[in-house]
């Protein structure tokens, strides 16, 4: 019997095959992103652990943001999970955007993330 896969869940299976063909050992910058809230986290594949996360729904990004679903805080947790990267040792990531379109609060946290000082 097969599995019947929505389209989400394909498109994003074809992100994650992409990414496995040209990380050569790179932990992954992974985005997911809600209605109210953007998330972000750098994974290591190879061990299944995370090394750093951020998210709009910390405590000291919920008081100094207006709301967790715009530009603005994405730009917040893409400059917080590049500095706590950095902090555990990681610059070299490549970037999983979990099947959603590179555009909008997802460019956005990259662009950050990219000033913030890792490397994709």
């Amino acid at each position: 019997m097969t599995s019947h896969l929505s389209q989400s869940d394909r498109r994003k299976a074809k992100v994650r095959r992409n990414l496995k063909s040209v990380a050569n050992g790179r932990l992954r910058l992974s985005v997911h992103r809600s209605s109210k809230h953007i998330y972000a986290q750098v994974i290591d594949d190879a061990h299944g652990r995370t090394i750093a996360a951020a998210s709009s729904m910390e405590k000291e990004l919920r008081t100094s943001l207006k709301t967790g679903a715009d530009k603005a805080a994405a730009e917040a947790v893409g400059k917080l999970v590049a500095e706590r990267a950095a902090k555990a040792g990681c610059s070299q990531v490549v970037f999983d955007r979990g099947g959603y379109i590179y555009h909008g609060r997802v460019k956005a946290l990259a662009d950050a993330a990219r000033k913030g000082g890792l490397d994709f």
